[in-house]
């Protein structure tokens, strides 16, 4: 039986989760895990079906629905999540905008030692999980050249990402921010976040609970029936997509099915002044780059004395 000090704990746990989850490169799963709180966040989530779902509408059922799918404890976390959301996003938008270089090196050290780590959970490397690494890798990359620089703001698209970046809620090792980068949204939700867009919150927000639902039973059962395979894949993934988080871009005018769009281009810290007038700033970003790779590695390092 929790005390009220445990719910305080549990909100205090989700907000480090929520503020994870902000950074693309680390996830909100790996500071569940840290917490002691992964496998209860899974099995409560996993509890949210149909059946369960029905037991409002019957006499008495709301006690048992509170209890059947855990909720004081998913409202405490979910709780915890939002509170970092919204008193982060501010932060987030002005280095974007005012320290571009500097905040994209210290999240190329987090997502690069991420991979690192994550690829050490794969119980045997084989042909079949170097095979699945490759082809992670390969996808990952062709999302971040292939991909025009402005994916559609419409709601549906909107809900989509949320549905699809939630995922990495509960994978230890992926960030949900890391996932909103590919699909080109990481900014424009921040934005929205921080200028508290309610319609754009509360769409995304819906997606989020759907992707949950509806993929957390598959995704139990893949790292249940084969865990190397489906780790393999989200390592070679991550390695392919670093090319989306490169400190140093222009860009470039670009004509996109007839329409002129501005698309990012990597290039060295030295092309980056020419180009852009703007300092590369190569040893702080390298240093970022390192403090990056600290922290995860200092992240990994409580997380093994919790299962110790």
């Amino acid at each position: 039986m929790r005390q009220p000090k445990d719910y305080i704990t549990l909100i205090l746990k989700g907000m480090g989760m929520g503020a994870a989850d902000v950074v693309p490169g680390v996830s909100g799963g790996t500071i569940a895990f840290i917490t002691g709180i992964y496998e209860e966040l899974i099995n409560s989530i996993k509890s949210i079906t149909p059946r369960n779902l029905l037991l409002p509408f019957r006499k008495g059922g709301l006690r048992q629905f509170a209890d059947a799918i855990n909720l004081r404890f998913l409202v405490c976390v979910v709780l915890g999540i939002g509170i970092s959301f919204l008193s982060l996003a501010k932060l987030m938008k002005y280095l974007l905008t005012n320290h571009p270089v500097l905040i994209w090196a210290f999240f190329f050290g987090l997502i690069l030692a991420s991979a690192w780590y994550v690829a050490k959970t794969v119980p045997r490397w084989g042909w079949s999980s170097a095979l699945c690494c490759t082809l992670g890798a390969a996808i990952g990359y062709l999302i971040t050249v292939s991909a025009p620089a402005q994916t559609p703001e419409t709601l549906w698209f909107i809900c989509l990402s949320g549905a699809i970046a939630i995922i990495a809620m509960i994978l230890p090792g992926i960030s949900g921010s890391f996932i909103l980068l590919l699909l080109g949204k990481y900014h424009f939700m921040m934005n929205a976040i921080a200028d508290l867009q309610l319609s754009v919150i509360a769409v995304f927000a819906i997606g989020a609970v759907i992707g949950l639902i509806a993929f957390s039973h598959a995704l139990s059962w893949l790292l249940k029936h084969h865990k190397g395979l489906t780790v393999a894949t989200l390592t070679g993934f991550m390695l392919g997509s670093l090319n989306k988080v490169w400190p140093w871009k222009i860009t470039m005018p670009t004509i996109i099915e007839t329409k002129l769009m501005e698309v990012e281009s990597n290039v060295l810290p030295g092309t980056y002044e020419l180009q852009t007038q703007l300092p590369a700033q190569t040893a702080l970003a390298i240093a970022l780059m390192l403090i990056g790779v600290g922290c995860i590695v200092l992240i990994e390092r409580l997380a093994s004395k919790k299962t110790a």
